[in-house]
């Protein structure tokens, strides 16, 4: 079978070579295909700088080899016009490869996955199972949950068009290599508009005998953690900070713990199991404060552990007028900025919390700090800290620095995968 042929304009395949996945609809120069029994070749032209109702000799969804501007084969993908990110990358193979077989290669690709988290996870640990681009499988990603009792929930979403038209092998694949219990989809991310495909969400395969409900118990550092697979934000739950928060045990024991932006409370039930005082947990959300309050209630914490419906940035200016310290903080805010034009504004915000942490701690305490934006990158990240420090008039020693668990590789060449910061400090 003769597949599209997709040319970059002249040299915008450095990023390509280096490792990365996506070819943007503005670094495409033309493209080549087959019609009747012979080759032809046309420009490539933007979805939104062509005419209206003008067709395109390749339809979206169509797998496509990309090739240099000199005619050097660089990677094979799926071709999306609806897309800024025009052409998502699959893997180095031929297209006539991929296309031999599709099933059995989205299978392999998630069996390697598996296996690489098996590394690291006990079987009846709860992991992310694919992590999109970094485990070759663009825009698609799969939380792997185990609820008490052992059973295993699939989370998964289909975020681009390149993962979309390989859905049935997805699931096939995913069925084979988890064998789990129910799949839950969480297709309702804006991205998808961004890609010409609507929102979804709900069972692919509900549980057997229940009575449908998507909340599930986790247990995570011995730690019971309820899960909304439905409604909880983004994939339910935060799964990529599971070390980072049996690492904070060593610090919390007999100590008083600040944990802000606490979403489920996390963070600070894992405080409590390591032995601390008393734990403050505060989140703006109403919502997410009821979610902690049903988790402290689950593991017994309530005579140590509380929760506080509060912006945190007041929260920390008020503790400051009050005098009140703490021995342990830990700061795991959102992001601060999902483009680059934003980081500027997301460097003052990132500063005042930490700034305004390292006043209220006691002399010797631990501030545990975190940023989950790709764009806000580790210099920046540990400037604001310097800068933070300074303006605060303390000495801060960088005792650890981390990122997400291993079950969120990071892909060379691709810096959307190392997104997230993590510094455990001693401030004096």
């Amino acid at each position: 079978m003769n597949f599209p042929r997709v040319f970059l304009k002249k040299n915008e395949e450095k990023e390509i070579k280096g490792g990365f996945l996506w070819a943007f609809d503005n670094e495409l120069g033309r493209v080549k295909y087959f019609e009747g029994n012979e080759w032809k070749e046309c420009q490539f032209v933007p979805k939104e700088e062509g005419k209206a109702g003008e067709s395109f000799p390749v339809k979206d969804g169509e797998l496509v080899e990309l090739y240099t501007n000199a005619g050097a084969f660089l990677a094979s993908g799926i071709f999306n016009r609806s897309s800024k990110i025009t052409v998502r990358l699959l893997g180095t193979e031929k297209a006539e490869e991929i296309d031999a077989d599709k099933s059995e290669y989205i299978y392999k690709k998630i069996f390697d996955a598996m296996n690489l988290r098996k590394m690291h996870f006990d079987a009846g640990d709860s992991f992310r199972l694919v992590f999109g681009e970094a485990d070759f499988l663009p825009g698609f990603i799969c939380e792997r949950y185990v609820a008490e009792g052992g059973k295993v929930y699939l989370l998964v979403q289909f975020l681009s068009l390149s993962c979309e038209v390989f859905r049935k092998e997805i699931i096939s694949a995913l069925e084979k290599v988890c064998e789990p219990f129910a799949i839950y989809e969480r297709s309702d991310a804006d991205v998808r508009l961004k890609e010409g495909l609507e929102l979804k969400s709900g069972w692919i395969k509900a549980p057997k005998g229940s009575d449908g409900s998507a909340t599930i118990t986790i247990v995570e550092n011995s730690v019971r953690i309820q899960v909304d697979l439905a409604k909880g934000q983004k994939t339910g739950y935060f799964l990529d900070q599971k070390f980072n928060r049996k690492e904070i045990w060593k610090y919390c024991r007999g100590k008083n713990v600040f944990d802000a932006f606490s979403h489920t409370g996390a963070f600070g039930l894992n405080a409590f199991m390591a032995g601390a005082k008393s734990v403050v947990c505060a989140d703006i959300s109403e919502d997410a404060v009821d979610l902690i309050n049903a988790n402290i209630k689950l593991n017994g914490a309530e005579k140590v552990v509380s929760a506080l419906c509060v912006d945190v940035f007041d929260a920390l200016k008020q503790y400051e007028a009050e005098g009140k310290k703490f021995d342990v903080i830990i700061l795991d805010p959102p992001a601060f900025t999902k483009s680059a034009k934003m980081i500027k504004k997301a460097y003052g915000g990132y500063k005042e919390i930490n700034l305004r942490a390292m006043r209220i701690l006691n002399k010797g305490g631990i501030l545990v700090t975190c940023s989950c934006s790709h764009f806000f990158d580790e210099t920046n990240f540990y400037s604001m800290l310097a800068s933070a420090a300074a303006d605060s008039h303390r000495r801060v020693q960088i005792l650890s620095k981390g990122g997400a668990a291993p079950d969120h590789p990071v892909l060379l060449g691709y810096p959307k995968s190392e997104y997230l910061k993590r510094a455990i400090c001693k401030v004096q």
